[in-house]
């Protein structure tokens, strides 16, 4: 093994190792505290088939559900930042920022209303209506950054933020036409994870799965998409195509994340970068390493929601952005200064 592959595989063991211990954690805390050790043995007698005390429901029926969603969340918002940032060649491009997370978020919002809270619509319904929201909102994004010939940065980010701002106005728009869905769609938009269970969690790992096996098959091709679409042409790769492929990969990857958690910002702008800077811009480690790290951050952000001001639970969408806005701020300057 080359020494390049043995310290990938000794980072993305480090990382493993690293989401484990912030999952134990996020079991182990919350209104009720479980011992660590005890967490491990309800996980043990139920991967055996044990009966286990009364007390194994909060660990298996409430907290562990919830954990490993937020760790799916995390590693699908962290996984579309990497194929914007790769496609768009721009370290600022991210689901939220983008607006493709308001996309995703109007159409899951007019698929709840439409479907209520039925399992078929909650399971397929809201999924698919936030699927084509962020499909759509990046076309509609792309098309309008891209009238002068070329997506430059200033040009994407404005289109960005106008379409989310369109798409925000719409949202409220249906929640004051539907007024009994209101307080939980509003709180639902704000990113949490109080719905969780483990139909949303098989439903989002299969959209994990899904979104992201070919990224990760299509790595190579994805470095070089960094060299810009006419060189990659170059090399060989039908640049319109992939990008249209990872485009909807990375679509359905959101789109499966807002529709289980609401909006959660500025993880698929803060994990890519930060993990580029550490282990490089090679996409066979960018990808699964910021799917791991984006795991971790939502899993502690969400303890952080639950534990900061219990019995009070914040959303986990308020603690993204503390971390996520002045991050950004930090991005920009730091571009400008470059240039």
């Amino acid at each position: 093994m080359s020494a390049s592959r043995t310290r990938r595989a000794a980072a993305l063991a480090a990382l493993a190792a690293a989401l484990a211990i912030a999952m134990v954690a996020g079991v182990a805390f919350g209104a009720v505290k479980v011992a660590p050790s005890e967490v491990l043995g309800a996980i043990g007698r139920a991967v055996a088939g044990a009966p286990g005390p009364v007390e194994d429901a909060v660990v298996l029926d409430l907290r562990l559900p919830r954990v490993l969603l937020a760790a799916l969340v995390g590693a699908c918002l962290a996984t579309a930042g990497v194929l914007y940032q790769a496609l768009f060649r721009n370290a600022l491009a991210d689901p939220y920022i983008l607006g493709v997370s308001s996309g995703a978020g109007l159409g899951a919002t007019v698929a709840f209303v439409l479907a209520g809270s039925t399992t078929l619509g909650v399971l397929v319904g809201v999924p698919a209506g936030a699927f084509a929201g962020a499909l759509g909102t990046i076309a509609l994004v792309v098309v309008l950054a891209g009238r002068a010939g070329r997506l430059e940065s200033t040009s994407l980010l404005l289109a960005g933020v106008a379409v989310s701002y369109t798409l925000a106005a719409l949202t409220s728009f249906v929640m004051v036409v539907s007024r009994e869905s209101m307080h939980a769609v509003v709180f639902w938009m704000m990113g949490g994870l109080q719905r969780a269970s483990w139909p949303y969690v098989g439903m989002l790992a299969a959209v994990l799965v899904g979104g992201s096996a070919v990224p990760f098959l299509r790595s190579r091709d994805l470095d070089l998409m960094l060299l810009g679409d006419e060189r990659a042409s170059q090399l060989g790769l039908d640049a319109r195509r992939f990008t249209l492929v990872m485009l909807a990969c990375a679509s359905l990857v959101v789109a499966g994340a807002v529709s289980v958690s609401g909006l959660i910002g500025f993880v698929g702008l803060m994990v890519p970068h930060a993990v580029r800077l550490v282990l490089g811009p090679d996409h066979r480690t960018l990808l699964p390493a910021s799917a791991l790290v984006g795991a971790v951050v939502v899993v502690l952000a969400d303890l952080l929601a639950r534990v900061v001001l219990a019995p009070v639970e914040l959303p986990v969408g308020i603690v993204t952005a503390l971390a996520g806005g002045p991050f950004f701020v930090w991005l920009l300057t730091r571009k400008e200064r470059a240039a």
